[in-house]
């Protein structure tokens, strides 16, 4: 199968472009200076000269606080750009693979989340991002949405200045000695190596639809946090502190955490616990 995977220099696509290259596919990583998702023109002409199978879209607007100010770039790549894909793969016939992300929802279930229930953004990032599935839904008879929840991986995070969570924790921890992280909000880190590890299979099912893909388990950022400081042994002071104390700009769900019963539904491997991941990641990275 041919695969085209958009953003593929970034911390997700590099794990995505790596997955589908171990499993015998032909890929061809696409970097923000090869494809403008924005651009409906250059969508239409670099696809139309990959004719691809699969077009797997890893490209967003990432920083949740920074799309409350500029809300007209959040939507113009998170929504429109996801829309040129969309429309590029119906009237092209290739499959669609975008992700989505767990702040759809506005965590007042207080109940892990399945594909089913209804989404309701709170902030300008998860509208953006939604509206993106939308489009998705509309113009790309082959797709699948795959929602994933607190991502971190070995690549750089273009879109957060080349740190993820625990990178920038322990960045902390070394610059301050102590750290304040709330424990008020609630979700399931997720390595993307995981992610990606499964997307070969969920893809070859051809069981087009919305998927939720994250580890097992749940915990808050506090609990993630001092998991991370264990494996790492650092010795710095890591203290609980609430959303209240600590306000952003966006507001973000209390409780995110998502349900793969879709993707379980297939009969196909589900991801390991968020601890396993979290360790796994750390001694790859070398941090632990």
């Amino acid at each position: 199968m041919k695969v085209a995977v958009v953003g593929a220099n970034g911390q997700l696509g590099q794990d995505v472009a790596r997955a589908f290259g171990a499993r015998g596919h032909a890929v061809t990583p696409l970097t923000h200076a090869e494809i403008e998702i924005c651009d409906a023109g250059r969508v239409r002409s670099v696809l139309q000269s990959l004719s691809p199978d699969l077009v797997i879209n890893t490209a967003a607007m990432l920083q949740v606080d920074l799309a409350e100010d500029e809300p007209g770039r959040a939507f113009a790549v998170n929504a429109l750009g996801v829309r040129n894909l969309a429309r590029q793969a119906g009237q092209d016939g290739f499959a669609l693979l975008e992700f989505g992300t767990d702040y759809v929802f506005d965590g007042a279930k207080n109940a892990p989340y399945v594909e089913s229930d209804t989404p309701h953004p709170l902030g300008v990032y998860a509208a953006s991002k939604l509206a993106g599935e939308h489009f998705v839904q509309a113009y790309a008879p082959k797709h699948f949405i795959v929602r994933v929840s607190g991502i971190y991986g070995a690549a750089p995070c273009r879109g957060k200045q080349g740190e993820n969570f625990v990178r920038t924790m322990l960045r902390l921890a070394k610059e301050r000695g102590q750290v304040r992280v709330v424990e008020d909000e609630i979700l399931t880190p997720t390595f993307t190596a995981d992610i990606a590890a499964r997307l070969p299979d969920l893809v070859e099912t051809q069981a087009y639809g919305l998927y939720h893909l994250t580890a097992g388990g749940q915990c808050s950022w506090h609990e993630f946090t001092r998991a991370i400081f264990d494996l790492a042994k650092t010795d710095a002071e890591l203290l609980a502190t609430t959303r209240a104390d600590f306000p952003t700009k966006a507001r973000r769900p209390a409780y995110s955490v998502l349900e793969n019963a879709a993707f379980k539904k297939l009969g196909l491997a589900d991801l390991p616990q968020w601890r396993d991941g979290l360790a796994r990641y750390m001694r790859e990275a070398g941090l632990a």
